[in-house]
């Protein structure tokens, strides 16, 4: 019983997290807000199923492919974050010349 209260509580904080990303997107219209929520948001129905159902050894495996892939999309908003988009003027690359 207290397992399952404890994955209630995570499946709250993750949700909450998720509303604070999309209230920052909202703002920003940043992707990375976005894919950040999204990742959250799924986490937190992760852990409410978890928290609802009893999950066996055999489901297990489908658990942490869910896991997986709210922390891929974690990963994939943070490489995007620092692609570089944008491209230098002349002046920005060759600060000699005037």
């Amino acid at each position: 019983m207290m397992v399952s209260a404890l994955y209630g509580a995570s499946a709250m904080a993750s949700l909450a997290v998720a509303v604070v990303f999309l209230r920052h997107w909202h703002r920003s219209l940043d992707r990375f807000f976005l894919l950040f929520a999204g990742a959250f948001g799924i986490l937190a129905a992760q852990y409410s199923i978890i928290a609802v159902t009893a999950v066996g050894a055999e489901l297990r495996p489908y658990v942490y492919g869910v896991r997986l892939l709210a922390f891929g999309l974690i990963g994939y908003a943070i490489a995007g974050k620092n692609r570089t988009t944008k491209t230098r003027t002349t002046s920005e690359q060759n600060p000699n010349t005037t």
